[in-house]
């Protein structure tokens, strides 16, 4: 049987330190990994930690909002303070906090700050000191509504997201000569990156190249810059490989 991705390079846009296990699954559907990140994150100074930290040690509950907030997170926290309840925006926040030892982090169904609102353990927090462990910057909802609820919020931004700096040229060298037969992005921020650093040279192969993103807003996001062909697919690397596969064989039955 022909291995479902077989003869499709996939272009892989993730930080390089969190590229490996979607790479792994792309290459186990019969598909080729084509690396280019498209966002690196680097830590937060610990000397500009400190007073998330000492506000930290009393907190009631820890929110993790990402793999890289359990990641850079963890290093600078050490441990969560005893008794914490912990939660994980998406299964993957909450692999990465159980590889570094963390367990029994609560994960909602789904993967943004809407979904981890509707658990009932969040519904009424009068009182609780509740931390946000993220990078810098971000969406407030998350905390506006717990704010609104009664808890008392603060942030520990730990690490922050920048633009690498690369040069596209062999890879649009490769795209032009239609080596490239989708797209993969896990964020906004990403696909803005992706856009200019590919230039005005990779505007018309964006357009006209399949990008898949494991949620829904991150593809209309791509669709409101003229990315037509955006594809929003279930969540982690199972549900992004998945989507793909069936997109493509969706294609081929028409």
């Amino acid at each position: 049987m022909t291995a479902p991705l077989a003869g499709r390079a996939v272009l892989v846009t993730r930080p390089a330190h969190q590229a490996a296990s979607l790479v792994q699954a792309i290459r186990a559907a019969g598909g080729e990994a084509v690396l280019f990140p498209a966002l690196a994150v680097k830590a937060v100074p610990a000397a500009q930690l400190q007073a998330a930290l000492a506000w930290l040690r009393d907190a009631d509950a820890l929110i993790f909002i990402s793999p890289n907030a359990a990641q850079f997170g963890l290093a600078a926290i050490g441990a969560p303070p005893p008794g914490a309840q912990l939660f994980a925006v998406g299964p993957g926040t909450a692999r990465a906090l159980a590889e570094a030892g963390v367990t029994g982090a609560l994960v909602p169904d789904g993967q943004d700050s809407e979904a981890l609102l509707a658990l009932p353990q969040l519904a009424h927090v009068t009182g609780r000191r509740i931390v946000i462990v993220r990078g810098v910057g971000g969406r407030p909802l998350l905390a506006d509504t717990l704010t609104a609820r009664g808890a008392a919020v603060r942030y520990l931004e730990c690490y922050r997201r920048v633009r690498p700096v690369a040069d596209p040229a062999p890879l649009l060298a490769r795209w032009l000569a239609g080596g490239i037969d989708a797209v993969t992005v896990a964020s906004a921020e990403t696909l803005a990156n992706l856009i200019a650093m590919l230039g005005e040279a990779g505007a018309p192969l964006l357009a006209t190249t399949p990008l898949f993103a494991p949620h829904a807003k991150i593809a209309a996001s791509a669709r409101s810059l003229g990315l037509a062909h955006a594809i929003a697919t279930p969540g982690g690397d199972a549900g992004l490989v998945d989507g793909m596969i069936r997109w493509f064989n969706a294609q081929t039955d028409r």
